[in-house]
């Protein structure tokens, strides 16, 4: 199912089964989005992420940053990184992200795709550190793209597009029973900043 006009609200749950996912759509005006972009694209400390699979240490083009109330050790690929302090920009959004979902968070994980070459394989956010049933808050800079969700037995995909300036909310058992990922495309040339809010469990 392809929601590609994204006539919906946020109140509406875009999967059919085994999680919730609320699209709240622009949650800025096209200026303020626009500002926050120019900020995370050159105040952040962004690095290439890294992998280790099968025994093979990978770098991608893609870059990732970590930060959090405090210095919260986040594992996933078989890598761990060390959340730096927030920046001014990064709590003015989480700020914001907490009062659209009525939702506080402790750390955002930041994505920078280059271009539509660079994008995410199906996964799912369900490490321990994050506890079951988490809710995460998806903000979107810069490039619109598609963004996929697939349930992990039937196999039903639903895909939207994510806008400039957006919220996405995946929440309940989203982690538990759908897989989500950003398909790479040729066609895009902009990059993109994705941040999701999480909540680190001591």
């Amino acid at each position: 199912m392809d929601l590609f006009g994204n006539l919906v609200d946020e109140k509406t749950n875009l999967l059919p089964e085994g999680g919730t996912v609320n699209y709240f759509g622009k949650i800025m005006p096209l200026q303020e989005a626009d500002r926050f972009y120019d900020l995370l694209l050159h105040q952040i400390e962004w690095k290439n992420d890294e992998a280790n699979i099968f025994g093979k240490h990978f770098i991608t083009k893609r870059k990732v940053a970590w930060y959090g109330d405090r210095e919260f050790a986040y594992t996933y690929s078989n890598t761990t990184k060390q959340a730096l302090p927030w920046t001014p920009a990064l709590l003015e959004l989480k700020a914001l992200t907490e009062a659209k979902t009525g939702t506080t968070f402790n750390s955002c994980l930041l994505n920078l795709y280059h271009s539509g070459e660079e994008g995410m394989a199906w996964h799912s956010d369900d490490e321990k550190a994050l506890g079951r049933n988490t809710t995460i808050a998806s903000l979107s800079f810069g490039a619109e793209r598609k963004f996929a969700f697939k349930h992990k037995q039937t196999k039903q995909v639903v895909s939207l597009v994510l806008g400039h300036g957006s919220l996405l909310v995946m929440k309940d058992a989203t982690q538990t029973n759908w897989l989500h990922r950003l398909p790479p495309t040729k066609t895009i040339f902009k990059p993109r900043v994705n941040l999701t809010f999480r909540t680190i469990i001591d």
